[in-house]
């Protein structure tokens, strides 16, 4: 395997970010728009917003989203992982954990020291995979509501 690059997309990395989002998709089994330049780029502007890349030459073959919460209780944040995928075809050769660790020292830097991640109970291998990184699991139940009047 060549060697693995991650990047954090920012502003200007519409199009790779495009990419990688069309990918994460695939990787899910979920229908996807195409998304615009002018969307993706306010998107990557955004200043609590993260976007990894994983890379094997010009190639994404892996991507992290998440979001910086603000806390009220105190001045400080946490990370939210909303999604990570990787290519079925680069699975189980470490590019997921590369990414989650590239997330936790970046955001140590940027003073930030709790990342969580919501797994689906039913998913063993997430469950395994977060383990195994050093996470502690947390008995939470996350509801769904959909906007509107009720």
């Amino acid at each position: 395997m060549s060697e693995l690059e991650v990047k954090r997309l920012v502003r200007g990395d519409a199009a790779a970010a495009g990419v990688m989002f069309e990918m994460m998709a695939r990787v899910f089994g979920e229908d996807s728009e195409r998304l615009s330049e002018d969307y993706l780029e306010d998107l990557l502007g955004r200043e609590g917003f993260w976007a990894l890349a994983a890379f094997i030459g010009p190639d994404i073959v892996a991507g992290l989203t998440a979001h910086t919460l603000p806390m009220t209780r105190s001045p400080t944040s946490e990370v939210f992982i909303y999604d990570l995928a990787v290519r079925q075809d680069h699975r189980r050769q470490g590019v997921a954990s590369r990414l989650v660790l590239e997330l936790r020292a970046t955001a140590a830097l940027e003073g930030i020291h709790e990342i969580f991640v919501p797994a689906d109970n039913e998913d063993v291998h997430a469950l395994d995979f977060y383990r195994a990184l050093g996470a502690t699991a947390s008995p939470v139940t996350f509801f769904t509501f959909k906007s509107g009047n009720v």
